[in-house]
């Protein structure tokens, strides 16, 4: 028998008994089904269904939005989600469907808008549509949204109310939810740290370690210990900190990572994304971040000895090597730089060689620290030296492509050097250190353009930083038109607001306003330049000029003073003093004056020809001034036309051989020079101290910043400047003024 004569199936129908076709359910005769019956209008149940749906879907929408970070939508959707329900609800009451109304959807409605007032800051409704659901009877678990409250009392900084919230929250939470309740305490935890209250933080983080340690609550807690110097207990913390396990990392997957190793399946698909293992070396990087900083933290104050430091570094070291490795190598950089803090470079050094035999990465590191304190040191050959060696290990690391840049700087080969500056800033955009040196370079080849690009970016990226305004003023001050000087000295003004009272910046200003014709101006900033700092012989030369050449003789007598007392070995302030006091015509205290002058150097020719010609114009004797005169210039050898001699002095004065008859004074080196009283050798006069760092191979300008205002220059209207004698007209002239700057 076959299957289909076994089923009773025959080729030919007609063969079939009683003639009858194969009907084995009897349906033959009936006829098609009847069409279906249309449906009646919708029920109330029906309608309400309907309704219901439409308000899950405006939830839904609600918590789209929330999780696309559209807030505002996500608020207007749970508004109109509320509206919604409220009108199911009563649909509800008015067909006497009392009974279908759900409780558990007015439970999420409200849920959902007060979590989307927390989103949008509106916190004050947030905690009114809170405290409506807790305060429900009908909802069993709503004590917990406590913790929302709670967390809202947080971001207030009310937190004594946040503490009172959590609290609550965790009576009405059983014992079986254990890690809800530990995550409670932590916030309770947190909450106690920004009170100050760090005893009772560290009751509540110790809970948590006792039954769910994780790494940021032990973070947390090394961080309270810290803030109340107990040593006993940050060691003993330390040390279980390194024991947390990291979640989802089994023992297999630590050893690998920690080798750097990759299994066999991993080399094969090496192109394909791995979510879970990204997600596992994240959570491995957090935790190794946490354990670097708390050892940052406690290594230098954890030895009973608080001197010996160090020991605290070696003591964490040890404790890390066993199973974090990396974190110990970087720990012993820091350890470096602590020496490099203190000074002590040669202990920095040898830690730093250390590093020649470890990983290519740490190697890279260390080489660039070492790189950076041989420049520090003067041992560029070495900086560069160990610069290179961090750009083999590491190509494409901008510190040490600055390191090296900063060596080519240094021997003059500045195209190579701003090379790797740019290649610097093309690694890492904001690379600041790279941008500073690039336009540092580009100052030095004259690429005045470009150095204002680089300053204007690094002002850009740190804008509180006045290095970068500071060679943006300079760049403008270079400039030769009415808008270039403007802009420096806007820039100069915003500057003096990150650093008040820098002597050095009013001191420009008053230079370009100089440069501005604006006379009055240029004085005030350099008034306020000697205000901050009265020690600038420029700044106090350039004021006494200014009063000079506007014939106010009683103020420029005040700065010269000061200028003698500030540089009392040389002799020119005091002839400054004389000179203002003739000019003013008290020839009587000039004579004083050139007396004791006199009397202090007796060799000094300029003195005595000033002295003769006092004398002689006030009816007095003066052969005996004569006599000295012409013996000293007996003297003193014969010296070429426009040769300089010192006129100032412990020994042995000079002048320049006279070529008319008026008294001529010896040309002035171009800065007073502090005489030293030892051996008589001049040495240059201390600069102020400036906030901003100059650089130190900058060519001074031709003309000097403290040079005396233009002829052409705007002139007080109530005091007019008198014109200019001849020397024939003023037998003492006006080089002992001008001569002050050049």
């Amino acid at each position: 028998m076959t299957s289909v004569s076994g089923a009773g199936y025959k080729g030919n129908a007609g063969d079939q008994q009683g003639g009858k076709s194969f009907d084995p359910l009897q349906q033959q005769g009936k006829g098609p089904a009847p069409p279906l019956a249309e449906k009646s209008e919708n029920s109330p149940e029906d309608k309400a269904k309907e309704l219901e749906k439409g308000v899950h879907k405006l939830i839904e929408e609600s918590a789209e939005a929330v999780a696309a970070k559209d807030m505002q939508r996500a608020l207007d959707k749970a508004k109109e989600a509320g509206k919604a329900e409220r009108s199911l609800c009563k649909f509800r009451e008015n067909q006497g469907l009392t009974e279908q109304i759900n409780v558990d959807l007015t439970y999420a409605i409200c849920f959902n808008l007060a979590n989307a007032y927390h989103h949008n800051r509106m916190y004050d409704e947030a905690l009114n549509t809170y405290q409506i659901i807790v305060k429900n009877k009908q909802y069993q678990q709503s004590g917990r949204l406590r913790v929302n409250m709670g967390n809202i009392y947080y971001e207030q900084r009310k937190y004594p109310q946040a503490i009172k919230q959590y609290k609550m929250a965790l009576d009405q939470i059983p014992a079986t939810g254990k890690e809800l309740r530990y995550r409670i305490f932590r916030n309770v935890g947190c909450a106690f740290v920004k009170m100050g209250q760090f005893q009772d933080a560290i009751d509540a983080f110790e809970s948590v370690m006792t039954g769910s340690p994780d790494i940021q609550t032990a973070f947390n807690l090394m961080l309270c210990l810290y803030a109340r110097g107990d040593k006993d207990k940050m060691r003993k913390h330390f040390t279980k900190m390194l024991s947390i396990p990291i979640p989802g990392m089994t023992e297999d997957d630590e050893e690998r990572m920690a080798e750097g190793k990759t299994t066999e399946h991993e080399d094969i698909l090496v192109d394909r994304v791995d979510n879970l293992k990204d997600e596992l070396n994240r959570r491995a990087e957090e935790a190794n971040e946490r354990i670097l900083t708390a050892a940052r933290l406690i290594a230098p104050i954890i030895d009973e000895d608080e001197q010996d430091w160090v020991a605290g570094y070696r003591w964490v070291m040890d404790q890390l090597k066993p199973d974090l490795e990396s974190v110990a190598s970087k720990l012993e950089l820091d350890l470096s730089m602590a020496y490099m803090n203190r000074r002590r470079f040669e202990d920095a050094i040898d830690v730093l060689k250390s590093f020649e035999r470890k990983d290519s990465g740490l190697r890279a590191m260390a080489a660039t620290n070492l790189s950076f304190i041989y420049f520090l040191e003067g041992d560029y050959q070495q900086a560069e030296k160990h610069a290179d060696t961090a750009l083999k290990a590491d190509r494409y690391s901008a510190k040490a492509l600055v390191n090296k840049g900063n060596c080519l700087y240094q021997s003059g080969d500045y195209a190579r050097a701003k090379e790797m500056f740019l290649e610097a800033v093309g690694v890492e955009a904001d690379c600041v250190e790279g941008i500073y040196n690039l336009g540092l370079v580009n100052l030095k080849g004259g690429s005045l353009e470009e150095a204002h690009q680089a300053f204007d970016k690094l002002h850009t990226i740190l804008p509180t930083v006045p290095e970068a305004l500071f060679q943006l003023g300079s760049i403008y001050e270079k400039g030769t038109t009415q808008a270039e000087l403007d802009q420096a000295a806007k820039t100069y003004e915003m500057l003096l607001h990150k650093v008040p009272g820098d002597p050095g910046v009013c001191a420009r200003l008053g230079s370009v306003f100089e440069k501005l014709e604006d006379d009055n101006t240029a004085c005030h900033w350099h008034t306020e330049a000697h205000r901050h700092y009265p020690v600038n012989l420029n700044v106090i030369s350039w004021l006494g000029v200014w009063y000079v050449k506007r014939e106010m003789y009683d103020q420029a007598i005040e700065y010269f003073l000061r200028a003698a007392v500030v540089q009392p070995g040389e002799i020119k302030w005091r002839l400054m003093v004389t000179s203002c006091y003739r000019r003013l015509g008290d020839f009587h205290k000039a004579l004083e004056l050139y007396m004791q002058i006199h009397e202090d150097h007796p060799d000094n020719l300029e003195a005595l020809q000033y002295l003769e010609a006092l004398c002689r114009d006030l009816g007095k004797p003066f052969e005996e001034y004569s006599r000295r005169i012409e013996k000293l210039r007996r003297m003193q050898p014969a010296a070429p036309m426009g040769a300089q001699v010192s006129a100032a002095g412990g020994g042995g004065g000079g002048a320049q051989e006279a070529v008319r008859e008026a008294p001529q004074r010896p040309q002035r080196p171009e800065r007073p020079q502090r005489v030293d009283r030892t051996g008589g050798n001049s040495v240059p006069s201390p600069a102020p101290t400036a906030a901003v760092v100059v650089v130190a191979e900058e060519k001074a300008e031709s003309r000097s910043p403290m040079s005396a205002p233009r002829a052409g220059a705007s002139q007080p209207a109530s005091r007019p400047v008198q014109a200019k004698q001849n020397d024939d007209d003023d037998d003492f002239g006006d080089t002992d003024v001008a001569g002050l700057l050049n």
